[in-house]
């Protein structure tokens, strides 16, 4: 079994058969995405899959893979699971070397559609809430979403370029996939928000710029030479930046900021000039924001405001952008052609007379060309 309070660390080590033991109230999309990419045997979870905040589709996702969930099983299983040991689930109770250690809910189709059901009866009230998170971000950050007060110097050029920000998550590599034409044909700037530098590689580019706390991302994006913005706390701590350093970068950029780091992305980007920003993976609704879990999120809603009509969503640049042929296809498509004509030519006796007129004048040819060396 794999043990680790922090979905996205533990995803990192989880192999096919284990028990993942997590403490993750609330399991959004993306985690859960993650999860049953791993294949894990069972999940066991410390806390609630859904506490009812809001309607979140994680728990959903697990059971519908069929990958069993046994949910609020309490804090105490953190210490009691060992890393490394053998694990089994027994209806509901969790059981390491025949003995029960923890024991909560076995999630079914029909508890989690309950659950659903409750939580969108409460999504009122986090809306209010949500709205008076918005207030407070726009109260301690007026100066830099109207004004861009407190924004970074960097040495990426984006003024005039379309600037292509990545996060990892939703649809990350479906939409990166679709843009792939996009990014041949105009060549914008690749940011990658933390782990979406690793997704941007991936995907066979290079990011020009690296933008997050650093925690997610792996040493490869770091050392791919791309100019880095560590997000640091509004008191100016950056514990990302130790990281990079240890890795021999030292010219990298510390931006001390409220908001999240897509936010920051979006705002450097708009700031240095971009005409255009795509979103890969952004959030964009008002259950994505809820769904990453932090109250913070109210600034990305603030942070779209501010850039306006410059952000497109990847599905709307898929949708509205089709792709032009290229001379190398071109050319295979003429020569395709030209081989279709001649064989559909051969088959026939006209065809077959012209081929016989063609080498009678190339035997021709030949003696002359044979005689002049003679």
């Amino acid at each position: 079994m794999q043990v680790d309070p922090r979905t996205k660390d533990l995803t990192k080590r989880l192999r096919p058969g284990d028990i993942a033991v997590i403490n993750h109230a609330d399991i959004d999309k993306v985690s859960a995405e993650a999860l049953v990419a791993c294949r894990p045997s069972a999940v066991v979870n410390a806390a609630k899959s859904s506490t009812g905040r809001y309607p979140n589709v994680g728990p959903g996702i697990l059971v519908d893979a069929g990958i069993p969930l046994l949910d609020g099983v309490g804090e105490a299983v953190m210490t009691a699971a060992t890393e490394g040991s053998t694990g089994r689930l027994v209806d509901d109770t969790f059981m390491v070397d025949d003995e029960t250690i923890a024991s909560g809910t076995l999630m079914t189709p029909e508890i989690v559609e309950q659950a659903m059901q409750e939580a969108r009866e409460g999504l009122s009230e986090q809306i209010v809430a949500f709205a008076g998170n918005t207030m407070e971000y726009l109260e301690q950050e007026r100066d830099l979403l109207l004004n861009g007060i407190g924004l970074p110097d960097i040495r990426t050029d984006m003024d005039g370029k379309p600037v292509l920000i990545v996060v990892r998550g939703y649809h990350y590599k479906e939409d990166l996939a679709i843009l792939k034409p996009y990014i041949r044909d105009f060549r914008p700037v690749l940011i990658g928000v933390d782990g979406g530098a690793d997704a941007i590689l991936e995907a066979g580019h290079k990011p020009d710029m690296i933008v997050g706390d650093m925690d997610s991302v792996s040493d490869q994006a770091l050392r791919s030479g791309a100019e880095l913005v560590v997000h640091a706390y509004r008191d100016g701590r950056a514990p990302g930046l130790s990281r990079v350093e240890e890795l021999g970068i030292d010219d990298a950029v510390v931006f001390p900021a409220t908001g999240t780091s897509e936010d920051i992305a979006m705002l450097i980007a708009d700031d240095a000039g971009a005409d255009l920003i795509v979103a890969v993976g952004t959030h964009a609704t008002l259950v994505e924001f809820l769904d990453k879990g932090r109250a913070g999120m109210a600034s990305t809603f603030l942070t779209r405001l501010r850039v306006g009509s410059k952000l497109v969503d990847a599905k709307g640049v898929s949708r509205l952008y089709r792709s032009s042929i290229g001379w190398p296809s071109l050319a295979v498509l003429v020569v395709a052609g030209l081989i279709a004509l001649l064989v559909a030519m051969l088959s026939t006796p006209a065809g077959q007379a012209f081929y016989q007129i063609i080498g009678a004048r190339w035997d021709t040819f030949y003696s002359w060309l044979e005689g002049l060396f003679q």
